[in-house]
């Protein structure tokens, strides 16, 4: 990067972290440090819901994603509307009115302190698991600039949060969420318009995006119902609802976002901003990836885009042959750019036959590209067989460093760190909020004073960071990060949003009836994905639907109270 580029990075980071924590001001007690003192307005509600969700996984993987798979990942976010709707009917009065801390809450006085405790757990692994992987994100981006190992730009990162996170509390995080949005969405459409100035002469978006299509990039709806495919409209509107579901409405990071709104009514808008937004917002960053596949149809991409991970074979006796697949690479581009042209001159002439038969030349180069590059991903994995061979997240990013100007590469680079930033500060939020309510006020010290709980919320605001920052170190073994997080939080949502389910519309069942069944849920769904039975997304609907049919099964054979609130 330029001069510029560091400059524009880091004030940008500075400014919306001492904006945040300006803004916060001090923290007297643990209602202020966790839910802000319920005070924040509709927007700040919507925006903090929207910048909890947007990781920086969001910015730097989904464009990846779009590269390589298309634009079939956004009917996972189908289901959202209707989750949002049912949140604001059902969730969030409910959750206002018993002024709780947390979502936990709730189950014990609905059910007991056993049922309680097990959902808290859950959130804790799930959640403490995938904001590691949030973390890890941006420490892609210093890596790669830097041309340094991810261990230390992820202990860099992870402690930068740590630090505001601490001492702002959840002010200083929404705050800091609603300016990192605003500067997002402004640079996500200078990403766009770039892309498609850059693309070259005589092509345009409308060429760009037939061309994207003819190579499979613009699937965007799949209505072929199959429950071994992870997107297509019914796993998104039916897995896809219950996973946002159970996010926004048993998931702490974001129901200590909407709880901090000033009344029921700025929450439920907070909530309807958010189901309206994300899909259109989700739709261009994936169509961003698409015009960057159809930019690199004309311009050469790198044989592989973690430039780390080739540097590493250029330096072992694998090096002389991975020189060759990379001059075999090169030479089958220029056949494949070829081809490009000819399919783009193809659609000027609007002959089918002549379309077709283009389409199917440059398939054909694009499949020679692919198998070259494959054997030098096994190159990679002789080498290192524990080397990181998804480079999807790389793609983004690759594009942002070689190809965009002066100053529009910080602000890009910026977007990304502020979206981690953003999302692992609602995290260590909502993760401390737990473990000192649900935990340590509750079960191990109850009784003490507002100064002890809110040292033990920052101690635990400490402890889940080092934690997260852990669990960063080894998020590169698994994949494209987007589906990643995702389908970690598919193993449990479905269960947490079940035990919540039977708590507030079947009144009759009893905490220990709901206890037992939630066990057994979670034990069917790790089966379910250890065998690879189903795609991710239908854990959500199954784990739910397994938790309420059990429940009710065993309820009249199991002893409990019956539920306090009506």
């Amino acid at each position: 990067m330029s001069l510029t580029d560091w400059i524009v990075l880091a004030a940008t980071l500075l400014a919306v972290v001492g904006y945040g924590v300006w803004k916060s001001g001090s923290n007297k007690n643990i209602d202020q440090f966790l839910m802000g003192g319920r005070s924040l307005p509709w927007y700040s509600v919507g925006l903090s819901v929207m910048a909890t969700q947007a990781s920086a996984i969001t910015f730097l993987s989904a464009p990846g994603q779009a590269y390589s798979d298309g634009m079939r990942f956004v009917q996972f976010y189908f289901g959202l509307p209707l989750a949002m709707i049912v949140l604001c009917i059902t969730f969030v009065p409910i959750f206002h009115r018993l002024k709780v801390y947390t979502a936990y809450e709730f189950l014990e006085q609905r059910f007991d302190l056993k049922t309680r405790a097990l959902t808290s757990f859950l959130f804790l692994v799930q959640r403490g698991l995938s904001t590691g992987i949030t973390i890890y994100a941006p420490s892609i981006i210093l890596s790669t600039i830097l041309n340094i190992n991810t261990v230390y730009t992820t202990l860099f990162i992870g402690g930068l949060v740590i630090f505001y996170t601490v001492y702002g509390g959840t002010k200083a995080v929404s705050y800091t969420q609603l300016l990192q949005m605003s500067i997002i969405f402004l640079g996500m459409f200078l990403a766009g318009v770039v892309v498609v100035n850059l693309l070259p002469s005589g092509i345009g978006f409308g060429n760009a995006l037939k061309l994207s299509g003819k190579l499979g990039r613009m699937n965007v709806i799949d209505w072929k119902f199959d429950p071994n495919n992870k997107y297509n409209v019914w796993s998104g509107l039916i897995g896809g609802f219950f996973l946002q579901l159970s996010y926004f409405g048993t998931d702490q990071s974001q129901v200590g976002r909407y709880l901090t709104g000033s009344s029921v009514g700025q929450s439920r808008l907070g909530l309807i901003m958010n189901g309206l937004v994300k899909i259109p917002m989700q739709f261009l960053i994936l169509l961003i990836g698409v015009l960057v596949f159809a930019f690199y149809q004309f311009n050469k991409p790198p044989m592989f885009f973690n430039q780390y991970a080739v540097k590493q074979v250029k330096s072992s006796t694998y090096a002389p042959q991975y020189t060759a697949l990379e001059n075999q690479y090169t030479a089958v581009f220029e056949q494949r750019k070829i081809k490009a042209d000819n399919l783009i001159k193809a659609f000027d002439t609007k002959n089918e036959t002549q379309i077709n038969q283009a389409q199917a030349d440059l398939k054909l180069a694009d499949q020679q590209s692919t198998d070259i590059r494959q054997k030098a991903i096994g190159l990679m994995k002789k080498n290192d067989p524990k080397a990181e061979l998804d480079d999807t997240n790389y793609v983004f990013l690759n594009f942002v460093t070689h190809y965009l100007p002066r100053g529009l590469i910080g602000l890009l680079i910026a977007i990304v760190f502020l979206a981690s930033m953003g999302s692992t500060a609602s995290a260590l939020n909502s993760l401390a909020s737990t473990s000192t309510v649900d935990i340590y006020k509750r079960i191990i010290n109850p009784g003490a004073s507002d100064a002890n709980y809110l040292a033990a919320s920052r101690l635990a605001t400490i402890f889940w960071g080092i934690v997260c920052i852990g669990m960063a170190l080894f998020a590169g073994k698994m994949g494209n990060l987007l589906e990643a997080v995702n389908e970690l939080g598919s193993y449990i949502y479905g269960t947490i949003l079940g035990v919540f389910v039977v708590a507030f519309y079947l009144k009759k069942i009893r905490g220990t009836s709901v206890f037992i069944a939630g066990f057994i849920a979670e034990a069917i769904i790790c089966v379910l994905g250890y065998y690879n039975a189903v795609a991710y997304l239908w854990f959500n609907a199954i784990g739910c639907i397994l938790v309420i049919v059990i429940a009710m099964m065993i309820n009249p054979f199991v002893p409990g109270k019956d539920s306090t609130i009506a």
